[in-house]
């Protein structure tokens, strides 16, 4: 017999759903079948799949241990064969800011926030791969629990992703994403001058086979629209320096938004100039857009995992890439230099002054 006792990240989900995640090899017919033979039990009772989960609760498992192991894929844990406990090999994340539920996560440029295929190594296996090595999850959390990240940045795009490490951080942080009570501030460097502040509106339509968006000022079928803000910060050597809000967030929103304006972000090879970016990639070695999430202002009126982190900034310093450039290009040194991690400051002041 085995007991798995409930903990906060399964509670609230139904018995079904947690045993799918528990035996993900098994069928659903399978685990209806020794429910109703009592082979699997809710708190010592017979069980029907659909009863709510709290923390506490009490399932047994009247099963053999192979049944178990066939039925959860034991080899293919990722803490390692046999359960080591030895994690797979990745590099850990750039921590911003963490708590027992958050990490806030400065991604670098070239690195996927979520995996596009089997076989990438993304920010979620960094991201778990450095709790199972600091010993806040196990490989029998990962059985039926994943952390994970609740915003995605395109692979060069550089900057934060917030994650969580349970799932009422999920829930919550997810919810302040999906509701726009978040705001989102970009650092981004683009071709020409660009005098005057903006809220620019259009919309997009997303071509999956080439995974681009094409920008449209007209609602057509399957458009979706868009909105951006942006604030010209200063002005170099034919490029501009512009700290941009993003109203709404989709798919290459900002590339593809500003490159219709007449102002592609640099090294920007998808919506860009080639020639241009050509010219910096042979100068300096970039290979990757100079965009950066450089801030996230939390809602004041978070509660639960959150609460203390209500009204805060988080803040993620410039690539230095992107700094370097920034600076050949005579943009003030001034405006480069940002902070790092949890700011007390809770005015959400939508423009850094200049």
């Amino acid at each position: 017999m085995t007991e798995y006792v409930i903990g906060s990240n399964e509670a609230g989900q139904r018995l079904d759903k947690f045993l799918g995640k528990y035996m993900p090899l098994a069928p659903k017919s399978f685990f209806y079948k020794m429910l109703r033979k009592k082979n699997i039990t809710l708190n010592g009772k017979r069980a029907a799949g659909s009863e709510k989960l709290t923390e506490g609760d009490a399932i047994r498992f009247f099963l053999s241990d192979e049944t178990i192991c066939k039925f959860s894929a034991c080899s293919e844990n990722i803490s390692g064969p046999a359960g080591s406990g030895e994690p797979i090999s990745a590099d850990d994340p750039d921590i911003l800011y963490e708590d027992q539920n958050t990490l806030f996560i400065n991604k670098p440029a070239g690195v996927l926030s979520q995996k596009a295929s089997a076989d990438d190594l993304s920010l979620v296996e960094q991201l778990t791969s450095y709790l199972l090595r600091s010993g806040q999850i196990t490989g029998k959390d990962l059985r039926t629990f994943h952390p994970a990240v609740c915003n995605r940045l395109d692979r060069n795009t550089s900057g934060i992703v917030a994650a969580g490490k349970s799932l009422a951080a999920l829930q919550e942080l997810s919810a302040i994403f999906r509701e726009r009570s978040l705001h989102k501030y970009y650092l981004c460097l683009v071709s020409g001058r660009v005098d005057k502040s903006a809220r620019i509106t259009g919309y997009i339509v997303k071509d999956s086979r080439t995974n681009r968006v094409r920008f449209s000022q007209t609602d057509t079928p399957g458009s979706s629209k868009i909105e951006t803000e942006y604030r010209p910060l200063c002005t170099g050597d034919h490029v501009t320096l512009l700290e941009v809000r993003l109203i709404t967030g989709k798919t290459h929103q900002i590339r593809a938004h500003l490159a219709s304006q007449g102002h592609p972000i640099i090294g920007d090879y998808k919506y860009g100039i080639r020639k241009i970016n050509d010219r910096y990639r042979d100068a300096y070695g970039l290979r990757s857009q100079l965009l950066h999430a450089a801030r996230l202002v939390i809602p004041q009126n978070c509660t639960g995992v959150l609460a203390g982190l209500s009204g805060k900034l988080i803040c993620a310093p410039l690539p230095d890439l992107f700094r370097k450039i920034c600076e050949e290009e005579h943009i003030r040194k001034d405006l480069l230099i940002w902070p790092r991690g949890v700011q007390e400051d809770s005015e959400d002041q939508p423009w850094r002054s200049s």
